[in-house]
């Protein structure tokens, strides 16, 4: 068995003593390259693209009826004479999105507490965004399909999806100043949070008082358990699924209970960093003081056991679920939902006057509507001198911003499935997000290529043009 030496400690067995190290040197070879592809920031943007080209191409082949058969597929359990059964994309779009739209509500509630959202004068700039981002898309919608048939879809190309473009950015590589990564995010937030409210407010039907009751138990049993002091995650797993079982049984969708939940998760860490130190020292102090014939397995275990306490709290519960939960989200569910939403079956007379009037409305609002709105917002919002332009933006980097912001996908998708029960209309809307992501990536691409200079290695000339064209904003 290899060993790798630690110093002053010895040799340290570089596998478990079961495996098989011919075997375990096969798999880590095999790992690697996904190991470097995962830390890759686009990586979750490239998984999603590959999701959704693979869902356009099954649905649009011999096997079609296949691709709709999966995804309709019963699933449930049945207790007694209780059951509870539903398709597989319902599991997919109400059950695991819930997890989507946790993190989202804890990525809100850290923003506000300690980051771009913590100071309103550095807020101000991504909510003016945001909210123009938005608006101008919904009202583009409503121009070209504002008929009763189709207005219920002007939700649709208000949402951004951030996995996408960050992974846009990501790709211009040295032209994008941390600065508008930081722009990009706060104003991704910000939107999450609109769309949010929007599916609350507008695509929620039947309200039931008593499904409330039930949310509010669930919800109850989350506060009154902090409140005692309980540090456990799992522990609150089961408050959880009642408040989305009440808010589901209520008519509203049942991913708002993940933002709220998500929302009201802690975002301070009771030891901290400063806890954590004095924590694990104090513990090797002690089995310092133990050689290793006198240290028992039972207090090896109570030791580990504090060194694991303070290692968990040394971060706030917020913080560390991010952690946990982001890769299985952008590597996991969200691919899947991909994978479950973007098969739409294209064909030459598929689509009526009304599908297309959708089509054109959504792609219009994503790719028109996104930069028409962020750069008005900023523009009004820094000549009211409400919000501050970051130290190195321009203009050409807000416009960079605003035709990446059409980049709808996951959000947009979401969105469709809520508003439209008619198949063509939700198929036209469909087309219309992924033909307008993939519009808005490109152009993306291409603007942030032939506006923006590589950091550090701008010229004079291009300095002065854009400290010019700051002070024009």
């Amino acid at each position: 068995m290899s060993t790798t030496h630690t110093p002053g400690r010895g040799p340290l067995p570089s596998s478990p003593p079961e495996a098989w190290e011919p075997l375990l040197r096969l798999t880590r070879l095999a790992s690697r390259p996904l190991e470097r592809f995962l830390q890759i920031e686009a990586a979750s943007g490239i998984l999603l693209l590959v999701a959704a080209a693979v869902a356009l191409v099954w649905a649009n082949s011999p096997w079609a009826e296949s691709y709709v058969s999966l995804w309709h597929t019963p699933l449930g359990i049945r207790i007694g004479t209780f059951s509870f059964e539903r398709t597989l994309e319902w599991f997919v779009n109400d059950g695991l999105m819930v997890i989507f739209f946790f993190v989202v509500g804890m990525e809100i509630r850290r923003e506000i507490h300690h980051g771009e959202l913590s100071e309103w004068r550095r807020a101000a700039l991504p909510a003016a965004a945001a909210l123009g981002g938005m608006l101008a898309p919904a009202a583009l919608y409503l121009t070209f399909a504002g008929v009763p048939a189709t207005r219920s879809g002007w939700g649709v190309p208000m949402a951004t999806d951030i996995a996408f473009a960050v992974g846009i950015l990501t790709l211009l590589g040295k032209r994008v100043p941390a600065a508008l990564r930081v722009l990009l995010l706060a104003l991704a937030v910000i939107d999450d949070l609109g769309a949010i409210v929007v599916i609350a407010l507008f695509y929620s039907k039947g309200i039931s008082i008593s499904g409330f009751v039930i949310a509010a138990a669930g919800f109850g049993g989350v506060f009154a358990m902090q409140r005692f002091g309980v540090r456990a995650k799992l522990a609150y797993v089961a408050p959880s699924i009642v408040a989305w079982a009440g808010i589901y049984a209520a008519g509203v969708h049942p991913t708002i209970a993940g933002v709220i939940v998500g929302l009201v998760t802690p975002v301070r860490a009771w030891l901290g960093p400063d806890g954590f130190i004095v924590g694990v020292r104090n513990q090797l102090e002690h089995l310092a003081k133990s050689t290793p014939h006198e240290l028992s397995s039972h207090e090896l275990v109570g030791t580990l056991r504090h060194v694991d306490l303070v290692r968990r709290e040394a971060t706030s519960p917020a913080e560390s679920l991010i952690t946990t939960l982001h890769p299985w989200v952008a590597f996991g569910i969200m691919p899947l939902f991909a994978l479950a939403n973007a098969g739409v079956a294209v064909s030459g007379g598929s689509l009526d006057p009304a599908s297309w009037r959708v089509l054109i409305a959504v792609a219009v609002g994503l790719v028109v509507g996104k930069p028409v709105g962020v750069l008005l917002a900023c523009w009004i919002t820094l000549r009211l001198r409400i919000g501050t332009l970051p130290v190195g933006l321009s203009v050409r980097h807000l416009v960079v911003l605003g035709v990446v912001a059409g980049v709808g996908f996951t959000m947009a998708l979401f969105v469709a499935q809520l508003a439209f029960a008619d198949p063509l209309l939700l198929a036209a809307a469909k087309l219309g997000v992924l033909s307008a992501s993939g519009g808005a990536a490109i152009l993306g691409l291409g603007l942030g290529r032939s506006l923006l200079a590589p950091v550090g290695t701008t010229g004079a000339a291009q300095t002065a043009d854009e400290a010019e064209s700051s002070t024009e904003v």
